[in-house]
Parts: C-alpha cells; sequence; structure tokens
C-alpha cells in the first residue's frame, strides 16, 4: 500500500465511512463494548512533493477540558499519538509516510489512536460523542 488511492480502498474496505472528500476520509470505528470513536484521515503533502497520513481523532471541546491534565495523561501513557489544538476540539494524532507504507504500519497506530482518543474522552468528558 504505497499510494493514497490504494489505502482508500483498503479503508473503504475495512470500516464503516461516514464522510469522504478529496484527501479526506472519516470513518467510525467501533469497540467491543459498544463505545465508538470518529478518526480522521487525511492526505498530507510535506515540501509539495512527500505523500504522508494523517490519523486524527476528537477527545473533547478544548473549553471544556484541563488541558494541562490530558496532556500528562497523553504523556505518561501513550506510545503512538501526539496532541493538538484543530478549530474547537483537542485531537490526538499520528502521521505516516505513504511510501512504502505496509498494513500493519498504517492498522496499527490506528488502532492504538482509536483506543487512546475514546479512553481520553471518556476519562475527561465522561461521554461517547466523537
Amino acid at each position: 500500500m504505497a499510494t493514497w488511492k490504494e489505502l482508500l480502498k483498503y479503508v473503504r474496505h475495512e470500516y464503516q465511512v461516514i464522510r469522504e472528500d478529496e484527501d479526506e476520509i472519516r470513518i467510525l470505528f467501533e469497540f467491543e463494548d459498544e463505545r465508538s470513536q470518529v478518526m480522521v484521515i487525511q492526505r498530507e503533502v510535506l515540501d509539495e512533493k512527500y505523500e504522508w497520513v494523517q490519523i486524527a481523532s476528537p477527545c473533547g471541546v478544548v473549553a471544556n477540558l484541563d488541558l494541562k491534565a490530558v496532556l500528562e495523561e497523553i504523556g505518561n501513557t501513550t506510545i503512538c499519538c501526539g496532541a493538538a489544538i484543530m478549530g474547537e476540539h483537542l485531537v490526538v494524532r499520528h502521521s505516516l509516510p505513504l511510501e512504502n507504507l505496509d498494513l500493519n504500519e498504517f492498522e496499527d497506530p490506528l488502532v492504538l489512536l482509536a483506543g487512546t482518543a475514546d479512553r481520553l474522552e471518556e476519562m475527561f468528558t465522561g461521554g461517547d460523542e466523537y
């Protein structure tokens, strides 16, 4: 899987797509405990020539979160993600180069990120909105 089109084909086959644009696809990642997490998979281009894929998922609205506590939790418990503010939301995200990308190099971070985002959302908002 080394192109954006190949990645899209895989994602469409494996997950429930809830929205799709030219450079972005959103899926609903469902857990066995009936919780779910919205995952945003986006094509990025670095230096106008290198294709990357960014996986992101919202954890909550920034104005309603104790950012220090959330960032400490991320720092103490996560392996695969960083935090960012995108619009009004705090998201966890991870980026990968598309060139020579193997399935497990996409799937493993996707699963880890979904679990992290869902756990943070539940821990800091008490809900399952995303």
